[in-house]
């Protein structure tokens, strides 16, 4: 955990002292429905939660016995005895280490997907807004890296609301999946423990039952809860990589909110750098990191092993604060995107409207032409725009038209005000309205 990346409220679920009191209510939930039972005297479960329940566990008190006994869950069991007392030995009746670290684990997940998904919500939000904003900025698209036709920006940041809220469903489907409770004793068989405890103990702390939990909680559902939060994190990336680009000097048709005061190079005073969007990319970087150990700690020796854990011990902090931090960055950037219409515009202009050649095709092609003969006589006049963007920086606007107009086969094919009726660039908008409303729902 890197304090740099870190947000207060996620980082409060990661903690000792939060562990430790969810390691208790665990034990004095189950110690209530072992009283139930008639296993244990309801006098020593209220006594648990009376004294147990107001203790402020010693974190360092803990590490002090971990070091002896070389175990971390006996070594809570040793502090909290001497809250306790007496009672405490009815404590941890039936139950094994697993039971504890396993429910906590996906009390601790799920926590930290209710903020991830807070962190969704604001993404999602900002996108919907700057969407709807920039419903019909026109904006050239490009396709590998080069200009292709016109689109929106609007649109574009619609494909990234859908995309996210894609991403938002399959993280309520992992936390649906993680929030489990494993209370079934050495190797999982109940033998010395009621299953009515694990129901118990999964009510009060708002989780499902494992059906078989061979002492563990099967490891598949983690590897497909940090597969969601890796395929979060790539459309994170989705969108910073986009916003990085669009900041280019040479583009510059958007770029993150530079605030007065700011710096972007110790040694260029000039520079505006795409820091936040770069830092997302590194970040993304981070979060799908554990994917691949979340997947190695499925297959364990026979009933348990444990390999896992200590993997566990980093990436499940480690990725949702990661991603908690990139989500909130992320949605600033979004919110405080500085946009220029008027560039993107002239960008798109440069190349003489050439986002227009396939109107021309198909026009081309209804009026009789063969389509690789209309392909040849489009691109030909295509290729000469493309000479003058590359030996002066600007083709003209219109030259591309113009081209057309004096092509005499392109003529003797088009009367001239249809090839010019081609060059409204509100015709590759016509449906935007359709997209929005296939989206925002």
């Amino acid at each position: 955990m890197i304090e740099r990346y870190t947000r207060k409220e996620m980082a409060e679920i990661w903690s000792a002292a939060t562990k430790y009191r969810i390691w208790f209510e665990i034990e004095a939930h189950g110690c209530d429905a072992l009283a139930d039972l008639g296993v244990i005297p309801k006098s020593a479960a209220k006594n648990i939660w009376d004294k147990g329940g107001s203790a402020e566990f010693d974190v360092e008190r803990i590490d002090e016995i971990e070091r002896e006994v070389k175990h971390d869950v006996i070594a809570f069991l040793t502090h909290l005895a001497e809250f306790i007392g007496e009672d405490s030995r009815f404590v941890h009746q039936g139950f094994t280490s697993s039971d504890i670290l396993d429910t906590t684990l996906s009390v601790q997940l799920a926590r930290a997907t209710d903020l991830l998904l807070a962190g969704m919500d604001r993404v999602l939000a900002a996108l919907k807004n700057r969407a709807e904003e920039h419903k019909y900025t026109i904006t050239i698209g490009r396709s590998h890296g080069i200009h292709a036709e016109p689109t929106t920006f609007g649109v574009k940041l619609a494909r990234f609301y859908a995309e996210f809220a894609r991403g938002r469903d399959r993280l309520l489907k992992a936390r649906e999946e993680i929030a489990v409770c494993a209370i079934s004793g050495a190797i999982g068989t109940f033998a010395n423990i009621d299953p009515k405890v694990e129901a118990h103990v999964a009510e009060k702390m708002g989780l499902t039952i494992e059906p078989v939990s061979s002492q563990i909680i099967p490891r598949d559902r983690h590897a497909a809860y940090f597969a969601a939060l890796g395929v979060i994190a790539s459309s994170i990336e989705n969108v910073a990589v986009e916003i990085r680009h669009l900041q280019r000097t040479e583009v510059l048709e958007a770029e993150e909110y530079f605030s007065k005061g700011q710096k972007g190079s110790s040694a260029m005073p000039h520079k505006r750098n795409p820091v936040l969007t770069e830092n997302l990319t590194g970040l993304a970087r981070l979060v799908r990191m554990s994917i691949m150990p979340a997947m190695e700690n499925v297959a364990l020796w026979h009933e348990r092993d444990i390999s896992h854990s200590s993997v566990e011990r980093g990436i499940a902090p480690d990725t949702t604060i990661h991603l908690d931090f990139a989500l909130h960055r992320l949605a600033g950037v979004i919110e405080n995107l500085v946009v220029y219409p008027e560039k993107m515009k002239a960008n798109m202009d440069r190349l003489g409207g050439l986002h227009n050649s396939q109107r021309i095709l198909l026009a081309l092609t209804q009026a009789g032409e063969q389509r690789e003969s209309a392909y040849r006589l489009v691109q030909r006049n295509a290729m000469k725009v493309w000479e003058l963007f590359r030996t002066q920086g600007n083709a003209g606007e219109g030259s591309f038209l113009n081209l057309l107009l004096k092509d005499p086969d392109v003529s003797k094919l088009l009367p001239d005000e249809d090839i010019k009726a081609m060059f409204d660039d509100e015709y590759h908008t016509k449906f935007v309205d359709v997209i929005f409303d296939r989206v925002f729902v």
